[in-house]
């Protein structure tokens, strides 16, 4: 066997309604006093936090609450965020949120505590730390933002930029889906099809693909295959909410070891430029990707294939098509969009497009099939 290392965040809450009782929960575990929440005004506005901050105060947490993460966070919100919890005094931070603010939770627990300027941090193992105790609690089920190590910050007009160290990884992470009853259909949608993107290219990964992240992997995917469309079908069904949210976080254990590869890379020009969401942006370029992949990673679609079309039979080329095929199916059954003409690129704008993605360079190491400047231009024009 190979040699490998695994890492994931070492402790898991799975329980619907833990958020009510968030408090006895941190008080458990924290003999702190100052918290920092971390999380987006909407959220912050609707209500869904209340019961959490009740059970803070209640436990006599005294608790700054940050809700002007955005999505896509530019630094700008980052170095405000936590110059807010250095302010507050925060002793712990907690995220609760979509990824953006999970994402932004993680980069307060090193600034609040570490002189370390943000624009060090950027690319693989340059976070030095230390960091605040984190927590993060998720509200969609799809970025496994909670058990990954990396934060993705906007840095200018158009680019983004990652930053991966062990330092990001949380102390515990909360899944509660009672937090996502309710979610609309298009988000559910959308979130969930990034998290079957995470799965996908963690099982595909040529780098640092691994027995571990594979078992992951592969749950991941069939847990969302049996849940995803139910869960679009009845914001209220429990079950499918539950899974939902499971098989996002294997999927980020699986990633977070296994690095996504083409189809995140090709994705985030899309954000950048033409300020696509997250997993919208994935979805419009995966089958393309997924293709161009088909002569190097087949054999790997067509055991994933095996998990997420049940029955599905014949040659690996075939049922690793049926792999795609199903993926098509599920996007339009969903009801998302599916062609960059329909988020406003115009044929013009291609060009640009592959040449960004060009940047991904971290990203583009993973896929299974080299992908050059023209093979990209070649998978947005597909895409069209």
């Amino acid at each position: 066997m190979t040699s490998f290392e695994f890492q994931t965040v070492p402790r898991f809450i799975i329980e619907f309604g833990g958020a009510r009782r968030l408090g006895a929960i941190l008080r458990e575990r924290y003999p702190l006093r100052r918290l920092c929440l971390v999380t987006d005004a909407f959220l912050h506005n609707s209500g869904l936090l209340t019961p959490a901050l009740a059970s803070l105060r209640e436990q006599g947490w005294e608790v700054c609450v940050i809700d002007d993460v955005v999505a896509d966070p530019p630094e700008a919100v980052v170095a405000a965020a936590a110059a807010r919890a250095r302010a507050a005094g925060a002793e712990i931070i907690v995220g609760l949120g979509g990824g953006s603010s999970l994402d932004v939770a993680k980069l307060i627990a090193v600034l609040a505590a570490s002189g370390q300027p943000l624009d060090d941090m950027y690319g693989v193992g340059k976070v030095t730390g230390p960091r605040l105790p984190l927590v993060q609690i998720p509200t969609t089920a799809g970025t496994g933002s909670e058990v990954t190590p990396i934060s993705i910050v906007t840095t200018g007009e158009t680019t983004k930029a990652g930053i991966v160290s062990p330092h990001l990884y949380a102390d515990l992470a909360i899944l509660d889906a009672e937090l996502t009853v309710g979610l609309p259909a298009r988000i559910t949608a959308a979130t969930g099809m990034d998290a079957m993107v995470h799965a996908i290219e963690a099982y595909t990964s040529r780098v640092r693909k691994n027995p571990m992240s594979d078992m992951l992997a592969m749950q991941a995917i069939k847990i969302m295959a049996d849940n995803l469309l139910p869960a679009c079908r009845d914001g209220n069904n429990h079950r499918a909410r539950e899974g939902m949210l499971l098989g996002a976080m294997l999927a980020g254990q699986a990633f977070a070891n296994a690095p996504v590869a083409a189809v995140h890379a090709l994705a985030y020009p899309l954000g950048g430029i033409f300020h696509v969401p997250h997993g919208a942006s994935n979805v419009l370029v995966l089958p393309h990707v997924l293709r161009f992949n088909l002569p190097a990673a087949h054999a790997l679609y067509a055991e994933l294939a095996d998990v997420a079309v049940p029955g599905c039979k014949g040659s690996t080329e075939a049922r690793a098509l049926a792999l795609v095929q199903y993926l098509e199916g599920l996007a339009e059954a969903t009801q998302m969009v599916t062609t960059l003409r329909q988020v406003g690129v115009k044929v013009t704008d291609l060009p640009r497009l592959a040449n960004s993605a060009m940047l991904q360079t971290r990203l583009l190491a993973n896929n299974p099939r080299e992908v050059t400047e023209s093979a990209a231009l070649a998978i947005y024009q597909a895409a069209f």
